[in-house]
């Protein structure tokens, strides 16, 4: 794997390092102790996999409260998505910024989104998959979220929005 930094404090981008031959190729894309000596800790505890039908589509903004705090690692299974991490932890250098970059199936890179931030993404194609690492075990008493257009957080999404949950639309503006 290889690890290459963001502008945003600890938010990384993984790529897996593929090995082919005439059967094809295989790649190793969890593997704790590589994270580990990449600098990246992170302890596995649920696998989950959102599967979108239409293009367009918002899934976001995400996050659990501490003590719950999420750290994951996504990568897109089919398709592709726009991703996008907001900093929300007060105390980093990039507070408030967001950093979206586009994830698909042929490469297969992956978002490494640590604690205290934000996570949501819009489908660029129909039918895209995307494939969740959690570092903390779901718990709804700790679930959050901000609202997708907050105007001072500011998002750029790179397609019309299509369809958007009801509880998305819900969330608040972000409050520091």
């Amino acid at each position: 794997m290889i690890v290459d930094a963001t502008p945003l404090s600890g938010l990384k981008i993984i790529a897996p390092e593929p090995r082919r031959d005439e059967r094809g190729a295989f790649t190793r894309i969890y593997c704790p102790r590589e994270l580990e000596n990449l600098g990246l800790e992170f302890q596995l505890c649920q696998i989950n996999v959102s599967r979108t039908s239409q293009a367009g589509s918002i899934r976001g903004m995400h996050f659990q409260r501490a003590p719950k705090a999420e750290a994951k690692i996504v990568q897109c299974l089919a398709g592709e998505v726009f991703d996008v991490a907001i900093d929300l932890r007060k105390e980093s250098p990039t507070f408030r910024q967001w950093h979206g970059l586009r994830l698909n199936c042929r490469d297969r890179k992956m978002f490494f989104i640590p604690e205290g931030f934000a996570h949501g993404f819009q489908t660029l194609t129909d039918d895209a998959e995307v494939l969740y690492f959690m570092g903390q075990f779901y718990d709804p008493k700790f679930q959050s979220g901000v609202r997708w257009n907050d105007p001072v957080l500011n998002v750029v999404w790179p397609l019309p929005i299509t369809t958007i949950s009801q509880r998305d639309l819900d969330y608040p503006d972000f409050q520091p």
